[in-house]
């Protein structure tokens, strides 16, 4: 018996690539446009869901994330939950403090 894990060959168009980049380019236009507005405290809640949503095309489709095993992307989603909990009290704690 062989071992050999098979790679399967992902091939995703060129306009698809051109539609998730001008839907950051979009994202990153109405970041700019929200902190313009003065949104008060609630500026950074949504440039940070705005931001989360671009990393989430990164990674599904430039580092192609949504091809991996499972178990790959069990790893990342403990990761970001991590993260996303020293974030979630960071915040809370400044808020408090001031």
């Amino acid at each position: 018996m062989s071992d050999h894990h098979h790679q399967e060959a992902h091939v995703i168009e060129y306009g698809k690539y051109i539609f998730i980049w001008l839907a950051l380019l979009a994202f990153t236009g109405i970041t700019v446009t929200a902190a313009g507005i003065g949104l008060g405290n609630w500026t950074v809640v949504v440039a940070l869901l705005i931001a989360s949503t671009k990393s989430w095309f990164v990674l599904n489709y430039f580092m192609h994330l949504k091809y991996e095993d499972r178990v790959f992307k069990l790893f990342i989603a403990v990761a970001f939950i991590t993260f996303a909990i020293f974030i979630t009290f960071t915040f809370w704690d400044y808020s408090f403090t001031r």
